[in-house]
């Protein structure tokens, strides 16, 4: 059962970047978990987990909230928890179980770049097999000393818990959210707050209750969690409101003042919208994407050297999003 589990995998891998580490993705994935459990009315509640530690697995605390007797499970084989550690607010759980699986190797948000390739690994839709979906960071968010994960990597129900990781197998993040409806935005919370959910206190008492920060009411959840829904809806003058209110609250966000440098190039105010995509450069000079749109409206005047100078600086961080760049252009690498 685990070699055709794995072999399944490693066939959902082939149309992955070239660059993947076939084997180092197949020795993390078999740190991949499912975490099964009753629910009051005789239903199965699951979801995904990641083996982070010796016995030890990360998952999302919300699978946990109709389930009084919930267990590890990978193909037929089952693994009773003994306790948990939960981090309610950020909706991380750390549950304790007698386990055969070698952990996954540990990551940091710290050096994830836009652009960069990445793995969903989890049990979408409840499969026994674990299943793999590429993408792409699209950005990070400052928040409660990590970094919240935006990738195009896409995860559905019973990923929930599940790893998002970098094509050498090494875990960035724990899948938990989306926007809802399609296009969504994928969210993962970043591992680093796996180190403060390793000192809170021991439970053996589930089900775990407790709102996380995500399911606040729209108005009081992150500021980057107000703009995605007007921001996928096109709906430019409630990103505006938004991202202002976010540079006002947070000036020294780089994603902050891309966005409104979004709504602001949206609306036509492009004067507005270069001024707010060059603050978010001069905050984080590494953000290719408000450095893509600055491309664009050099472009739109028609400012060669400009478009130039912006070839270059992306090209000292990846090479391959310059290429992207000047094929977005209609220019050669040289634009």
């Amino acid at each position: 059962m685990r070699r055709f589990v794995l072999l399944v995998v490693l066939m959902s891998l082939t149309h992955t970047a070239s660059a993947l580490d076939q084997a180092k993705v197949l020795k993390s994935l078999q740190s991949v978990v499912m975490i099964r459990g009753y629910n009051s009315s005789g239903g199965l509640a699951y979801g995904s987990g990641v083996v982070v530690a010796e016995n030890k697995v990360i998952t999302n605390c919300h699978i946990f909230r109709s389930t009084k007797a919930p267990w590890v499970t990978r193909g037929e084989d089952t693994y009773e928890i003994d306790s948990v550690q939960a981090d309610r607010w950020h909706d991380l759980c750390l549950v304790t179980a007698k386990l055969p699986f070698t952990p996954a190797p540990i990551g940091s948000s710290a050096n994830i770049k836009r652009g960069q390739e990445v793995l969903s690994i989890g049990h979408s839709n409840g499969v026994l097999a674990p299943i793999t979906s590429s993408g792409v960071i699209k950005t990070t968010y400052d928040f409660d000393g990590g970094k919240v994960i935006r990738s195009s990597a896409k995860f559905l129900m019973g990923a929930s818990g599940s790893g998002i990781f970098d094509t050498e197998g090494t875990l960035l993040g724990i899948n938990t959210f989306k926007t809802p409806g399609r296009p969504a935005y994928f969210y993962s919370l970043p591992i680093e707050w796996l180190a403060n959910l390793q000192k809170l206190p021991v439970e053996t008492t589930f089900p775990i209750t407790g709102k996380a920060f995500w399911e606040e009411d729209d108005n009081n959840k992150p500021f980057f969690m107000q703009m995605a829904i007007p921001e996928i809806n096109q709906d430019w003058p409630k990103l505006m409101q938004v991202a202002t209110k976010w540079t006002e609250t947070y000036p020294k966000d780089t994603e902050a003042w891309y966005e409104l440098g979004v709504a602001q190039e949206k609306l036509n105010k492009l004067d507005d919208a270069k001024k707010s995509y060059l603050q978010s450069v001069a905050i984080d000079p590494t953000n290719t994407n408000a450095l893509f749109r600055l491309g664009a409206i050099a472009q739109s005047t028609g400012d060669q050297v400009s478009m130039s100078k912006i070839n270059s600086t992306i090209a000292k961080i990846d090479e391959n999003l310059a290429k992207e760049f000047s094929e977005m252009l209609g220019c050669n690498i040289h634009c």
